[in-house]
């Protein structure tokens, strides 16, 4: 039983403003920050930081600035662009938006009159549905009272380990419509994790030559503490030396659940699940 329910210049390689997203939990990317820093084990292979070394090389605008070498890299360095920020409006139909899949936009050097600005193109743009991901929620929490928080603003926290399961207690600080998870690279079990007002958790392991596997007591034991709290859960991947080696099968199923959308919202709903 299946759970069903998401040639030119360099830049054109850039995913800093991507209609069309492979992710399987989203519909688009939105970078209207890019650049960032290693803050915890779930950073050490990061794919962004890859990226973004090879984006400079090709040559594209947006990654010409480098980070830190001891927690950044090449084409790494946090950057804000205030010039695709309208990016958005220009879309014409409704989509689920991954918001800095290349960045965190509540990292420190992200102004907080910045992170206002990419509130204010997200309220005006109601059609649309907005995830942003951060490792950094604590931040989140700090600012929120500056901060508009419409009900298309989805906001999630990377959880990899209990060791920063600390991160879920920021979160449900945060004032937002839906609160999600996102335990990707899965690099430990998750077991005690308090899931209260958690509205959604994706699951997926890491991929890429150096890759960490992911136990499969690790995967079932979030899908099985999602189905006891009433969780949507969607597993992403196995992981392997690229994203789809070793499929996104769980016990046989695929787990593509979504959260209920929020009342009053006016854009479709990603892929919905069915049991």
């Amino acid at each position: 039983m299946g759970h069903t329910a998401p040639r030119g210049p360099p830049t054109i390689c850039e995913p800093s403003m991507s209609d069309r997203s492979r992710i399987e939990w989203t519909q688009a990317t939105w970078n209207p920050v890019t650049g960032c820093d290693r803050v915890s084990a779930g950073c050490d292979h990061c794919y962004a930081l890859t990226l973004a070394k090879r984006l400079k090389a090709m040559g594209a605008e947006k990654y010409q600035q480098d980070g830190d070498p001891r927690t950044s890299g090449p084409g790494f360095a946090v950057t804000i662009h205030p010039a695709a920020l309208d990016q958005p409006q220009r879309w014409r139909s409704p989509r689920t938006v991954f918001v800095n899949s290349m960045s965190d936009l509540f990292h420190a050097k992200v102004p907080t009159s910045f992170v206002s600005d990419v509130f204010d193109v997200m309220v005006d743009t109601p059609q649309h549905t907005y995830q942003v991901l951060t490792k950094r929620p604590l931040r989140a929490a700090r600012i929120a009272d500056q901060l508009p928080w419409p009900s298309n603003v989805w906001l999630g926290v990377s959880i990899e380990d209990m060791d920063v399961a600390h991160r879920v207690d920021h979160l449900r600080r945060v004032p937002a419509a839906v609160r999600f998870l996102s335990c990707e690279p899965l690099l430990g079990p998750l077991d005690g994790l308090d899931l209260t007002e958690i509205d959604w958790v994706i699951a997926g392991g890491e991929s890429g030559v150096n890759y960490r596997p992911m136990d499969i007591r690790w995967a079932r034991g979030i899908r099985d503490a999602c189905l006891h709290a009433g969780v949507p859960f969607f597993f992403k991947q196995w992981g392997g030396r690229n994203p789809k080696s070793l499929g996104r099968m769980l016990d046989g199923e695929t787990w593509d659940q979504m959260p209920e959308m929020p009342e009053g919202t006016q854009f479709p709903q990603p892929r919905r699940a069915s049991r």
